[in-house]
């Protein structure tokens, strides 16, 4: 959500200036001017960090975000208000009584909406100011003319050569800028007040040349553009507009040490003055973002004057510690990584490759609903797949992750396949068949959440952590809390890993215990018919009172070959297990995999 990428922009950018200005703080007077200056590309990088691809960012730098719930379920969190869906006796899906468990939240598109109108009207606002910068700088460009001084121009060859800048750059004077100026990305222009010959001598012009042409070796004009866009993208940033103006006044230092670098000592102190001479401007200085000037403000002007006067080479140890301290920042930014992979990342996508896939059209089976359906043949070791898009969207599992849930109550001996009661506690819950002692296969058939959850609390989550990382499952977020984490929270699954899954645990890929793997087979098994076997699991997402998500998983075993397949559909409302089933069943029967007695 749009939210989501605003905090962590407003987060990553704020934290990461806050230490950016301790560490010069803290190194003042051991960093070079150049690596003051250097360090705010580091900046850049951390803005940068929200709008990367999150395939960039390696997995193994992604760690979840887990906070424990405590040992009770939070019932008021979790509403169980949702309504029964009643079942006609004589449907199919009598076998398996899909209750979902209502999930309330607050709606925040709305909210989302605000926020992302508020931070567009904000960046037109901003790019319509640098447009009138832009629309300056072109009328200083119309009124300006060629030098055609001789000795200006040699002397600019001079210094163009000196800094072995072979690329033609125009230089021009004009009546309207009051200070030095150096603009263009393709065509590069430096720009001269008119009438600068009559009250500069010939060593202060080079001064002057020197400097511009040295933002131009610098590429000091490109990263003006890479300012003026992440200042746009930030504009609600207050501490990005301080970062900005004091890496502007950085970058002018770093000038300067440059030029300072060139001359000889007696000349420091005239160059010094040349930049007084332009002090006279800075109580109506209007600076344009997009041009690189050498005046500034009287502060800015003061601040240079001193670096200027204290210059000293920069010697071998500053050069170190600069390095070290640069290094030590990059280590700080970095760092940031795996914050922003689980801020902006829900691991929304799962990479699947597999090289016997076919995709089929059966939309004619989904009607409204959007979804995917994923058929997996064992013996062929081949996928037929509808809708490949979806089959690799991670979604809330809900109710089928009732399977993996039970298989890991039983490994880690919290139920077993002999003594899997637990007793009800007595809370009323709007489900009949809630409200009573459960076994696996009656808490399985009827999906009784209370179940599960009480499974949760007695395995912990660092059980929990450790055996969906060992499964493999989803993305194996249990950060919404035991009570619900699978509950159109924060775990989540696409289609094909749960074939996936359901092929593993069938084959036990796992080695786990065989009783327990026998045991929730026997649970999940749903009917006979015609020879084959139907086992599965549904599942319902219900946020709001309203079905948003539903699921049915499962595999047919049939004569000589057994398939897994999973359906997910997506919709507003009336999205639930059994209209899955419903399309699953429909699929499964004109494929001939498992067509239903005729009493169903």
């Amino acid at each position: 959500m749009f939210f989501t990428l605003f905090i962590t922009g407003l987060l990553v950018s704020s934290f990461t200036i806050a230490i950016l200005l301790l560490i010069k703080k803290v190194f003042q007077n051991h960093l070079s001017a150049k690596w003051h200056y250097n360090l705010w590309f580091l900046l850049l990088f951390a803005l940068t960090l929200p709008f990367m691809p999150t395939n960039l960012i390696s997995e193994s730098y992604f760690t979840p975000l887990h906070t424990f719930q405590g040992n009770e379920p939070h019932e008021s969190n979790r509403s169980n208000s949702g309504t029964e869906q009643a079942l006609d006796k004589s449907d199919h899906t009598m076998w398996m009584q899909d209750f979902a468990t209502n999930v309330n939240r607050p709606d925040l598109d709305h909210f989302n909406i605000v926020i992302a109108s508020i931070w567009l009207i904000g960046i037109v606002a901003l790019f319509m100011l640098y447009i009138h910068s832009w629309w300056k700088l072109r009328s200083i460009k119309r009124s300006a003319m060629a030098i055609e001084d001789k000795d200006v121009l040699d002397l600019f060859s001079e210094c163009k050569r000196r800094l072995r800048i072979s690329k033609k750059i125009r230089l021009l004077q004009a009546p309207q800028n009051a200070s030095p100026m150096t603009f263009g990305l393709f065509t590069t222009y430096v720009v001269l007040p008119s009438g600068f010959q009559q009250w500069l001598s010939k060593e202060e012009i080079k001064y002057i040349l020197l400097h511009e042409l040295t933002h131009y070796k610098h590429k000091d004009t490109f990263t003006n553009y890479l300012l003026i866009f992440y200042q746009i993208i930030y504009w609600f940033n207050p501490f990005i507009w301080i970062a900005f103006r004091a890496m502007r006044l950085d970058r002018e230092m770093a000038c300067d040490t440059a030029v300072l670098n060139r001359l000889d000592k007696h000349d420091h102190a005239s160059y010094g003055k040349t930049l007084l001479y332009f002090i006279h401007s800075s109580s109506t200085f209007k600076p344009i973002s997009i041009a690189n000037q050498l005046n500034g403000s009287k502060s800015q002007i003061k601040k240079r004057i001193m670096e200027i006067v204290a210059y000293q080479p920069e010697q071998r140890r500053k050069r170190y510690v600069s390095i070290g301290v640069f290094i030590l920042m990059f280590m700080v930014v970095f760092s940031q990584i795996p914050f922003v992979s689980a801020m902006t990342s829900k691991q929304d996508r799962y990479e699947f490759h597999h090289n016997q896939v076919s995709y089929e059209d059966l939309s004619e089976y989904f009607h409204d609903y959007e979804g995917s359906f994923v058929l997996y043949d064992r013996n062929a070791d081949a996928y037929t797949i509808y809708n490949q898009d979806q089959s690799t969207l991670r979604v809330s599992p809900n109710s089928t992750y009732k399977i993996f849930s039970a298989l890991l109550g039983l490994e880690t001996n919290a139920i077993t396949a002999d003594h899997s009661t637990m007793k009800w506690n007595g809370t009323s819950y709007p489900y009949q068949t809630w409200n009573q002692d459960q076994t696996l296969s009656s808490a399985m058939a009827s999906s009784v959440t209370w179940y599960f959850q009480k499974i949760d609390q007695m395995v912990q989550e660092d059980k929990i952590e450790a055996y969906l990382k060992q499964i493999n499952y989803g993305n194996r977020d249990i950060s919404g809390g035991l009570a619900g984490y699978w509950l159109e929270s924060s775990l989540r699954i696409s289609p094909v890993e749960q074939v996936q899954l359901l092929y593993d645990f069938y084959t036990n890929k796992f080695q786990f215990k065989e009783r327990n793997i026998q045991a929730v087979k026997e649970a999940i098994q749903l009917e006979k018919a015609n020879g084959s076997v139907l086992s599965g699991k549904t599942g319902t997402g219900s946020v709001n009172e309203k079905n948003t998500n539903g699921w049915f998983i499962g595999y047919v075993e049939a004569k000589g070959n057994t398939y897994f397949f999973a359906t997910n559909i997506h919709q507003d409302d009336h999205a639930s297990g059994r209209e899955a089933t419903d399309i699953t069943l429909s699929i499964l029967k004109d494929k001939h995999i498992y067509i239903q007695d005729e009493n169903f």
